[in-house]
């Protein structure tokens, strides 16, 4: 019985390489026709598909999928032609399932989409500053009902160089004073958080878990997993927006807390990586950029970043000290219609209008 089973195991491995390499061959037929397909468009421009056919197989149809939706067939090797307005940005895996002779293959390649828009500059004032606790590694940072909501990872103590612990607080932005604060255990870093519906989510970093808290009481309500990392997050009043420190930024269901959806953020010429901290603001997405001293808005529709604010000179007016970190904290207050911005263990935060 053992040689039995053997043998039809060795069969059916023969029988399984065998029909790779026939796949493979197949696949060697055809490709995407180079002079119609390029590695870079516009949201406003349209894409052509054709497959080049150098042995001259008689192609039945062609089915055309862009990031496995299927988006038309034509007969034949006929011009497939689909206009990438409502694309969103960034890499697009292409597939064209070929019939023909009675078979059926499938090849793919890939292009990029890059935003079409140059970034406004915007400029800034400063109306007023206030006190920020210069231990704050600043991870998230957002109103709600004229509160101040902050979480905190567990970044240097400010001027100890001794990691201190990851927290969940409530301030009061005029003058600094934590409010209410609960700390994570050692073993959780602190990232972004969002309150939604009198809830407070917050995200860690590399744990790949994030909690729900009732937002009068901090009670922890739930616990969530995500497959990423989790740095910023931000809600638009009905859904949940998180960075992962790449160019994408993912949509979740605030009750189910699944991905729903996703966007890459991208300007003409490149993709942003890095993306933080995250800000609902006027129907954009207001992201602070890891590691550089300035703020990216965002189109939340398709990617696009339509805005850039630099404010590099504001780490010149706080406090100088060897735990200060980069600028990191975006919080809009609906009732003044300002801006709040701050930076880990900053010892200011600064409310500014947009010019």
């Amino acid at each position: 019985m053992l040689k039995v089973k053997l043998f039809a195991f060795i069969v059916l491995s023969v029988v399984s390489s065998a029909c790779k390499e026939d796949e493979n061959e197949l696949k060697k037929l055809f490709s995407f026709d180079a002079s119609h397909l390029k590695q870079v468009y516009k949201l406003e421009e349209s894409v052509d598909l054709v497959l080049s056919n150098e042995k001259n197989k008689t192609i039945d149809s062609v089915v055309y999928f862009i990031n496995e939706n299927k988006i038309g067939a034509v007969k034949g090797n006929e011009k497939f032609h689909f206009g990438l307005e409502k694309q969103k940005l960034g890499n697009q895996d292409i597939k064209a399932l070929v019939y023909f002779e009675g078979k059926n293959i499938d090849i793919t390649d890939s292009f990029t989409i890059f935003s079409s828009i140059t970034p406004k500059v915007l400029s800034y004032k400063i109306i007023n500053t206030y006190s920020h606790d210069m231990k704050a590694y600043t991870q998230g940072f957002e109103f709600y009902r004229d509160t101040l909501f902050e979480g905190t990872g567990n970044g240097a103590g400010a001027g100890t160089g001794t990691r201190g612990k990851s927290s969940l607080r409530k301030t009061d932005y005029k003058t600094g004073k934590v409010l209410k604060t609960i700390e994570l255990a050692d073993q959780y870093f602190g990232e972004g958080i969002t309150i939604l519906n009198n809830k407070v989510y917050q995200l860690t970093w590399q744990n790949k878990e994030g909690y729900v808290y009732d937002a009068a009481t901090f009670k922890k309500e739930k616990t969530f997993t995500y497959e990423t990392e989790g740095w910023g997050l931000t809600n638009d009043g009905n859904q949940l927006y998180l960075s992962d420190g790449s160019e994408k930024i993912y949509i979740y269901n605030p009750e189910t807390l699944k991905v729903t959806d996703f966007i890459s953020v991208y300007t003409q010429n490149s993709k942003i990586e890095s993306i933080n901290e995250l800000e609902w603001i006027d129907g954009k997405i207001w992201a602070n950029i890891y590691g550089k001293d300035a703020i990216a808005i965002i189109n939340p529709a398709n990617g696009s970043v339509e805005g850039v604010l630099n404010l590099s000179e504001l780490k010149s007016k706080v406090t100088n000290h060897p735990d200060i970190d980069v600028l990191n904290g975006i919080a809009y207050n609906p009732k003044t219609k300002t801006i709040f911005v701050t930076g880990k263990n900053w010892d200011k935060t600064f409310e500014i209008v947009i010019e």
